[in-house]
């Protein structure tokens, strides 16, 4: 029997909804930004005109347009939409879904297009349960993560899905969109009489970090939260608005991203880049401890012996952080990427150990010369442990000439930066001295 008020109902929904929420476009012709995934010609935009759509994961940050490309995907290509979030759905959900879309293609030869929200939160057996009926064409898959999927989801469903990776919009998208709100007269703000100066429009543009959720967001909240019409939204108005901007950051891609950021600006002696990928880490809540942690780790990987105060700084900023936690520990964290970041740099010990691993790991172990074996126990002697050992601090400069490992081997080579050039010049000496036979004139 037809529901005589289902539109009023519906229409009563529309009205409540959010500002960001009406200005979704119902088709791809009004969808803004993200060229390269739905541009003409491209990949998906293929699929969806041929209507070959199979398992697609949508991957990118909140409020590029995720769920409304998926919503479009599902109008144009006619099917049912079906929405699940994967925060509240268990495996007996999605086993309903899935046998409600059976039966609608059985039936009436409808077919089913399945959303899945943070479909990252699925666990494996969520993950399987989808698989068979995606195989099969029973339903469209469109998840939609903000997790790299190769990390978060099984491999077999990645192996099943296309990936196609939603980046942040651009500037020009996300005041396109907010000019679009102001004017459209049935989901947008037309009916409030508001004018946004371009000061406002530049500062909602520029806070959102190509999120259209955020902007719309700002927006509306202004405009709902002031009485006077005609009304002229203004910077200032805007300022109120967004209030504190929430800086993105998520334990996974972006942590590890700006991790690497912060590293590699320091290696690269940028510390103005350096100073900034900490700011957007602190901002994002990260842990303090695991910033002191890698800038402890670098002091002597990219460091090193070309400046050994560095590691004496991290470690000093690791434990000063420990103690006085934050916002002070800010301070000393800054401090120690400055100073890391201007330092001379040396990957030379990094070089050495891994050489010397790699001779470990691949080559015939080499035995502990007789001399430089132990000889503080009951038999040692009996055995000929350490004989003709001679002590280092007996000879006149503290290096006397014998052999310590047995075979010649150069692993430590040092740079010609900071300490390193005076270490390179006393490291062929002791080499030269170590090495030259028994007998021979120092």
């Amino acid at each position: 029997m037809p529901d005589l008020f289902a539109a009023t109902r519906a229409a009563n929904v529309a009205r409540a909804a959010p500002l960001a929420a009406r200005m979704r476009p119902r088709r791809l012709a009004d969808y803004v930004g993200q060229r390269k995934v739905v541009g003409p010609g491209t990949l998906l935009r293929r699929l969806i005109e041929a209507d070959r759509l199979g398992s697609v994961i949508l991957y990118g940050p909140p409020g590029v347009g995720k769920t409304t490309l998926a919503e479009i995907i599902a109008t144009e290509t006619k099917r049912r939409f079906v929405e699940l979030s994967a925060t509240a759905s268990g495996v007996k959900d999605v086993r309903d879904v899935l046998e409600a879309a059976r039966r609608r293609l059985e039936d009436d030869g409808q077919r089913t297009c399945l959303f899945v929200d943070e479909i990252h939160r699925f666990n494996k057996a969520q993950q399987d349960v989808l698989l068979p009926d995606v195989e099969h064409g029973v339903i469209a898959l469109i998840g939609a993560t903000t997790q790299n999927p190769f990390f978060a989801l099984t491999t077999a469903l990645v192996s099943r899905s296309r990936i196609f990776e939603l980046e942040a919009l651009s500037k020009e998208d996300v005041g396109a969109i907010l000019d679009r709100a102001i004017v459209d007269r049935d989901q947008g703000l037309g009916r409030e009489q508001v004018t946004l100066t371009p000061e406002a429009r530049g500062f909602l543009v520029e806070t959102s970090d190509g999120d259209a959720r955020r902007a719309l967001g700002g927006l509306e909240v202004g405009v709902l939260s002031t009485a006077e019409r005609p009304l002229v939204f203004t910077l200032e108005l805007a300022r109120e608005s967004v209030q504190r901007k929430v800086v993105a950051y998520d334990s996974g891609d972006t942590h590890y991203d700006c991790a690497s950021a912060l590293i590699k600006s320091i290696r690269g002696s940028d510390a103005d880049a350096g100073l900034y990928w900490l700011a957007r880490m602190l901002e994002g809540g990260e842990d303090v401890r695991f910033l002191a942690r890698r800038l402890v780790i670098l002091a002597s990987e990219d460091v090193g012996n070309a400046d050994p105060r560095g590691l004496v700084i991290a470690v000093a900023a690791m434990q000063a952080t420990e103690f006085v936690g934050l916002p002070e520990c800010q301070l000393t964290l800054a401090q120690a990427v400055i100073y890391l970041a201007l330092a001379p740099k040396s990957n030379a010990c990094t070089m050495a150990i891994a050489a010397a691993r790699r001779d470990v790991r691949e080559q015939a172990v080499i035995p502990v010369p007789r001399h430089l074996q132990d000889k503080h126990y009951a038999g040692a002697k009996r055995l000929g442990r350490g004989q003709g050992y001679e002590y280092s601090h007996d000879a006149p400069d503290g290096v006397a000439a014998q052999d310590y490992l047995g075979v010649e081997r150069d692993y430590y080579e040092p740079t010609d930066r900071g300490l390193e050039r005076d270490l390179a010049a006393r490291l062929a000496e002791i080499r030269r001295r170590l090495r030259q036979a028994p007998g021979e004139p120092s």
